[in-house]
Order: structure tokens, then sequence, then C-alpha cells
């Protein structure tokens, strides 16, 4: 079974009781900066292998870029 969930504002369907960690990993966002925001609310690192996503949720990844 599959949930429906916006990304940064594209419409993706993942696996019903994907968690968080499950999505940063599949991202490779492990040890790089960023900021996942959920609903429209930040969500704390400490808590990403616990978030478990719903149908509709909207998600916003931002990763920081260093340069100058």
């Amino acid at each position: 079974m599959s949930i429906s969930v916006t990304l940064n504002g594209e419409a993706k369907h993942i696996a019903s009781g994907t968690r968080l960690a499950t999505v940063v990993a599949e991202l490779s966002l492990a040890g790089k900066r960023y900021a996942i925001e959920r609903n429209g609310e930040i969500v704390p690192k400490s808590v990403l292998a616990e978030t478990e996503l719903s149908d509709g949720d909207r998600l916003e990844i931002v990763v920081a870029v260093g340069g100058g």
C-alpha cells in the first residue's frame, strides 16, 4: 500500500509506514546540513527515525550549501 506526499512541491508515492529517516537516506542527505519541514513545522533530527509519514503530508527539505 502506498501513500501520497508532496516533497519540495512535487507529488511522490511512497510506501505506507515510511519514516522520515528513510527519506533522508534515500535522498543521500546523511552527513549533510539540512532542515526538514513537515506540514509547516520543523522536524528535529532527533525524531526522524520515529516520525512516520501520513497520506497528504507536505515536506520541504532544504540543504545548506557552502561557498563564498
